[in-house]
């Protein structure tokens, strides 16, 4: 009588995690939803640094677009950065150069608290054309959770440079913004581990 009682424990307790989970990831488009509804427009940009040409399409963004604040993310060295946005005449004011991301998963995770205090609901997402479906998965994850909306804006890379990214690096980084929605912890650490294997 217990061996059955602790058989439908466990069936009720895998049940019930599996529809938690279930229920996270759908409320994932409904935040998606409500944020482009409530900003359709949107009030800053991100840019997914590490290659000079996605800072000068940034800078030439925050030129057409003066009121949104633009947020570079692992991005080349300031002495590099800087020269880029002020030659299109973009205040240091509006330029906030992070440095804390490690690779894609937390160029989100470190910069989405920041868009959390100042309300943003929607940005203007920049990378490359061949890392771009990796960014806009982990986008809609991350952001998504929070209820933060993203356009995402492709820059043209050197064709040498642009082979398109396979899907297990997509499906690993999907299960490491999972990870932070669910615990906080984006599994950077586990990363090394897995790439040493």
């Amino acid at each position: 009588m217990s061996r059955k009682f602790h058989w439908l424990g466990k069936k009720y307790f895998i049940l019930a995690l599996a529809s938690s989970f279930l229920s996270l990831l759908l409320i994932i488009p409904v935040r998606l939803a409500i944020a482009y509804h409530q900003a359709p427009q949107p009030q800053a940009i991100l840019t997914l640094g590490a290659w000079i040409d996605r800072e000068q399409t940034a800078a030439e963004i925050a030129r057409w677009y003066p009121a949104l604040e633009v947020w570079v993310s692992s991005g080349t060295p300031p002495e590099i950065a800087r020269p880029i946005f002020q030659a299109a005449g973009i205040s240091d004011s509006r330029l906030h150069l992070d440095y804390r991301a490690v690779d894609t998963v937390t160029n989100f995770t470190t910069i989405v608290p920041e868009f959390e205090h100042k309300g943003i609901q929607h940005i203007y997402l920049i990378t490359s054309d061949f890392h771009m479906a990796r960014a806009r998965a982990i986008a809609t994850m991350i952001l998504g959770s929070k209820g933060i909306a993203f356009t995402p804006i492709s820059v043209l890379s050197d064709p040498e440079q642009s082979k398109k990214e396979t899907i297990s690096p997509i499906i690993r980084d999907l299960g490491r913004s999972i990870l932070w929605i669910v615990t906080g912890r984006t599994g950077t650490s586990l990363q090394s581990v897995i790439d040493l294997l």
